[in-house]
């Protein structure tokens, strides 16, 4: 029996490698979020979508009802990161590191659970903790703080369901573009990151995974 996977995220690095992945195991992969086209050659099933934008968000999820009846494997990938200090930060931008990393999750888990099978797995993509606050990075640092909390409220929720949250060291994204930070010697690549990541859900991880 073909599983379903919905992937919001899809177009960045992470995220493709999860779709690339999960496609070439067999599943049936919905991939949504910004920059998705490009991967109709993984998976026919490609939305684009602004996650933080709810009417978005339902018109996604109402077009993935009519593509699979359930989903049994859910991800949250979605990132943004930017680097400022309080004092030059502004507002907008802000705003945006945190609907990315923080009000997406929200939106995409409150629309999305209706679909998710009743022993469905959420994945959650945070980030490692020591490198969280460091200057520059409030707004990231604030957003992921969140999302950690939002994930640990959600497993007491939902325990018939499996959620995890996965912080990632650092990863070869193109992310990292967008930091006054050297890339560490040791980082993963987005491919290594999605294999463990599918191993913990067969593994049937719950809770918190540091990569």
């Amino acid at each position: 029996m073909v599983q379903n996977a919905m992937v919001w995220g899809a177009g960045g690095g992470i995220g493709q490698a999860l779709v690339s992945t999960l496609s070439q195991e067999g599943w049936h992969v919905l991939a949504l979020g910004r920059g998705v086209t490009e991967l109709r050659d993984l998976t026919p099933d490609v939305l684009e979508v602004d996650v933080a934008n709810e009417g978005a968000v339902q018109r996604a999820v109402a077009a993935a009802k009519k593509k699979v009846d359930q989903v049994d494997l859910w991800v949250y990938s979605v990132g943004d990161i930017a680097a400022s200090k309080v004092a030059d930060a502004s507002p907008h931008s802000w705003q945006r590191i945190l609907d990315a990393n923080l009000v997406g999750a929200y939106l995409t888990t409150h629309h999305s659970l209706p679909l998710l099978a009743s022993d469905g797995h959420m994945i959650f993509l945070g980030a490692i903790s020591e490198r969280l606050r460091l200057p520059r990075l409030s707004a990231y640092a604030s957003a992921k703080a969140g999302l950690e909390a939002f994930v640990e409220v959600l497993g007491k929720e939902e325990r018939k369901r499996r959620v995890t949250l996965v912080r990632p060291a650092a990863v070869d994204t193109p992310l990292w573009d967008k930091v006054p930070f050297n890339l560490p010697a040791k980082a993963l690549r987005p491919e290594d990151a999605a294999q463990r990541i599918l191993a913990a859900h067969r593994e049937k991880h719950r809770g918190v995974l540091d990569l």
